[in-house]
């Protein structure tokens, strides 16, 4: 891996260009190879996790935590509030309530007395977003939490966040985690632009488009088994009109990489990395052979003519599905557009 350090927006933090994500972790991957994965991520160079408390309903948390049990003062170890654990509704979300709750829930299945980073996994709309902050300010002054951060906010949200906390005097947001890739780049038009006038660190996932770079969503090729799919119904069915733009796109990056002396992975981890808006990307090998590829293709360094090509084939702020954003839309819903009640 890389050994070109960025800094975290600005937190001052050196984070590497690589961060380990963690949702597969109790949930795709048993406890011994999680352990095994996050050891030999630890030993390769990299020195940041990120989690949530959502994750296997807590599974992944605890596996970190044994995991850099002996080296917490090495890591950088980031996770999440929002999500519901358990059957109880009200065991969710961003409210004052939820989130001195599920901090200490979250330090104990960690471990530690601290969390680098604890970032609002998504919007709440149903809380203020000033009583979020002010309850994040307060985690930062009681020693419990050191930055936090957002995951998915829209632009307007991290404006709003940000002319929050300069009027009632709080920390504002110190990141924002959010999916960037080749085929999912929505994110220049407006949320990039924000992030780097407010000095906020990226942390950006899914390079590899939930496996649309995988290198299996190739034109006239069978349908890749996917463990996404049943998620998300037709989000990847190669023979949806919608996803035929999208596969042809793949398929053209896919070749792009091949003329270049490249795989597809180091394509899309060195576009991602070549982003100045981005501090680290976040990748979520299942296997040892996933982790090496990964490493290598942080080194990786795009020539202006394959960034060039990239653009040709994708253009700049191209979203292809609004549901590659994360999350979605509130104001694109039926209810949003047509029906006043």
């Amino acid at each position: 891996m890389s050994n070109e350090d960025r800094v975290l927006g600005r937190t001052g933090v050196r984070i590497g260009p690589l961060t380990l994500g963690s949702m597969n972790f109790g949930r795709w991957q048993e406890e011994s190879e999680s352990l095994r994965i996050i050891g030999a991520a630890l030993d390769a160079g990299i020195s940041s996790i990120d989690t949530a408390d959502v994750y296997g309903q807590g599974e992944s948390e605890a596996i970190v935590g044994k995991a850099i049990s002996g080296r917490r003062d090495d890591v950088f170890l980031a996770t999440k509030f929002h999500g519901q654990i358990g059957t109880d509704p009200r065991h969710a979300g961003n409210s004052r309530r939820w989130i001195t709750r599920a901090v200490e829930d979250s330090l104990r299945r960690l471990g530690t007395d601290r969390i680098d980073l604890y970032q609002a996994h998504r919007p709440d709309p149903t809380t203020s977003l000033l009583e979020t902050l002010q309850t994040l300010n307060d985690l930062i002054g009681q020693g419990k939490i050191l930055y936090y951060g957002t995951s998915v906010f829209p632009a307007h949200l991290q404006v709003e966040a940000h002319w929050i906390a300069e009027k009632h005097g709080l920390i504002a947001p110190h990141t924002e985690q959010l999916p960037y890739s080749l085929l999912v780049r929505g994110v220049e038009r407006e949320v990039f632009p924000v992030v780097r006038k407010y000095g906020v660190g990226v942390l950006t996932y899914g390079p590899l488009a939930a496996g649309w770079l995988s290198g299996g969503y190739r034109l006239d090729a069978p349908q890749p088994d996917s463990a996404r799919a049943d998620l998300i119904p037709g989000r990847f069915d190669v023979g949806a009109a919608r996803n035929r733009r999208k596969l042809e796109a793949a398929d053209a990056l896919a070749r792009l990489a091949e003329d270049n002396g490249l795989t597809l992975i180091e394509l899309a981890i060195g576009f991602a990395l070549e982003h100045p808006a981005i501090s680290s990307v976040i990748i979520g090998p299942r296997t040892q052979e996933h982790l090496e590829a990964y490493l290598k293709a942080s080194t990786v360094r795009l020539g202006s003519d394959v960034l060039d090509r990239i653009d040709e084939i994708v253009e700049p702020g191209t979203q292809f599905q609004d549901r590659d954003t994360g999350a979605d839309t509130p104001s694109l819903s039926p209810d949003a557009l047509r029906r006043n009640n």
